[in-house]
């Protein structure tokens, strides 16, 4: 198949109406569950790593962070990795 055969089917494939048409994906309860659970997770290790940090910084260089890594990583928001 030559250049122009196969960017006139790539020009049929993408121009089907079920590609142009396709619905919005919905995640099930069961993977919301799972991203809620992710996210919570998130935003409590973040707090306990602030919580260290202000009572015992010392055990931030224990674990092999810096006060910039850890500033970071506090400063993020729960969805974010």
């Amino acid at each position: 198949m030559n250049h122009s055969a196969m960017t006139t089917k790539r020009m049929e494939i993408s121009s089907t109406p079920l590609l142009r048409q396709a619905p919005p994906l919905r995640p099930s309860p069961a993977a919301l569950r799972q991203w809620i659970a992710l996210w919570q997770a998130r935003a409590q290790l973040r707090r306990q790593l602030a919580r260290m940090a202000r009572a015992n910084p010392h055990l931030i260089a224990d674990i092999g962070l810096t006060r910039e890594q850890v500033a970071a990583e506090i400063a993020k928001p729960f969805w974010r990795v």
